[in-house]
């Protein structure tokens, strides 16, 4: 099957056999050749041909191989590696301390010379691939530069952003932890009607009950609640998954009503704002576990957007990498370090559990390594897998804890649960409850 890109490389030497020789083995195996008998006839060629490689002899009549290297921009002509049958080992060093990728002596090992050829193009074509998604960045504005990505996924979420910002329609938003919830969130504030209006961002899982009246609600005569200067803006309810029970009620309560009741006061507040939702978890199963009220779901799930996974946005992995790199090098005052193909390759065979947000704390990681001269994205992504199945919130922590726990016991105990149960320390009710509640499946477990 033939490559639909092959490599292409120009070869510039005066000796004509040669110039043959070398045109037939690259043409062998598989790449696009062209030839040139004078190094001055390089710069008229080059716009058009495009190489991905030069190779040039060192010794010509006119321009020599050295003047050649010389006479090119190093930030845009590609590798040039430079051949000569005089063995002239001071002349290579030379070459190779002036910019020259390598140093080649005549008569040449074909194998040595194809090898050369192709670790050189590999690296110019991924020299090319990492300006061209700079520029692509410094051209991006707007919801462009918010939601970053290429893939038909997040095309559509930029879409639908755009079409339900200013609609007003209460919007759920659904993905796992560290896609980008509040991001999306946050654009679809920004891009309203009102973006200069409040934006109040709750996390529901820390929500109490007990002082929920009080810190969203306020007390009357001396403290006004976080909703009354929410109000004309945006409610953000993160992991509403997570929001305890009687807080669902108050909730649904204020939605329904538009009002909010003060401690203390004799009559309700008016209040006004969109509200987005969001969650990792399948509010379904939430609300078949009774763990969610299917009533206040029906309120703010108008609109439901959906944010994929990392590991679904394989084709974003450099555009993302290229993007945090470049934040995080003008943070630290460096240079951006250059994606290599063994950083592509430690990019693409990871699974990104932790997501968008994972990625952003592994370039991070990289800038800070290359800061003292060393690392890679493999070293990078290694240092932050202890920590990727750390969950976020107190409440996923206990929980996993938990599964492992009763896990542990039920193997151990071979499947009795009375005596799992006893070595946990609860009854055997207990136990139970909370096999169906962390949905654990007992017959796996065995």
């Amino acid at each position: 099957m033939t490559n639909p890109d092959p490599f292409r490389v120009l070869v510039v030497d005066d000796d004509k056999s040669m110039r043959l020789s070398l045109i037939e083995l690259l043409e062998a195996a598989g790449w696009k050749a062209e030839a040139l008998s004078r190094a001055d006839q390089v710069a008229d060629r080059l716009p058009a041909l495009l190489p991905d490689v030069i190779l040039s002899d060192m010794r010509m009549p006119g321009m020599s191989g050295l003047e050649l290297l010389q006479s090119l921009d190093p930030s845009h002509a590609p590798p040039l590696i430079l051949m000569s049958a005089h063995g002239d080992i001071p002349l290579a060093v030379q070459a190779i301390q002036d910019g020259a990728y390598s140093f080649l002596e005549k008569p040449y090992e074909p194998r040595r010379l194809l090898t050369i050829l192709k670790n050189a193009a590999v690296q110019n074509r991924i020299k090319q691939s990492n300006a061209r998604l700079k520029d692509r960045l410094r051209k991006l504005s707007g919801l462009d530069r918010v939601l970053l990505g290429e893939t038909a996924e997040v095309a559509n979420l930029r879409r639908d952003v755009l079409d339900f910002a200013d609609t007003g329609a209460p919007v759920f938003i659904e993905g796992e932890t560290g896609t980008g919830k509040e991001l999306v969130a946050r654009a679809l504030h920004d891009l309203s009607a009102q973006p200069d209006a409040p934006f109040l961002a709750l996390n529901c899982a820390t929500l109490s009950p007990d002082t929920f009246e009080a810190d969203m609600f306020g007390t009357a005569g001396e403290t006004n609640g976080r909703l009354a200067a929410a109000s004309g803006g945006t409610l953000f309810l993160d992991e509403i998954s997570e929001c305890p029970p009687p807080v669902q009620a108050k909730l649904l309560r204020v939605l329904e009503d538009k009002t909010i009741l003060p401690i203390g006061a004799q009559n309700p507040v008016p209040v006004s704002f969109r509200v987005i939702s969001a969650s990792h978890q399948d509010m379904s199963v939430a609300v078949q576990d009774g763990r969610f009220r299917q009533d206040l779901l029906f309120r703010i799930n108008t609109v439901i957007l959906t944010i994929p996974p990392l590991r679904r946005r394989r084709d974003d992995l450099t555009l993302l990498a290229t993007h945090f790199l470049a934040h995080y090098a003008r943070l630290y005052e460096m240079a951006s370090p250059q994606i290599t193909q063994d950083d592509l390759a430690a990019l693409l065979a990871h699974d990104w559990p932790g997501n968008v947000r994972e990625l952003r704390n592994v370039c991070e990681r990289r800038v800070l390594a290359s800061r003292r001269g060393s690392g890679t994205f493999a070293d990078a992504i290694r240092a932050d897998q202890d920590l990727s199945d750390v969950p976020d919130t107190l409440r996923e922590a206990v929980a996993s804890f938990e599964r492992q726990l009763i896990g542990k016991a039920i193997k151990a105990h071979e499947g009795r649960m009375d005596a799992a149960a006893d070595a946990l320390g609860i009854g055997r009710r207990t136990l139970n409850e909370k096999i169906v509640k962390l949905g654990l499946d007992k017959d796996a477990l065995l």
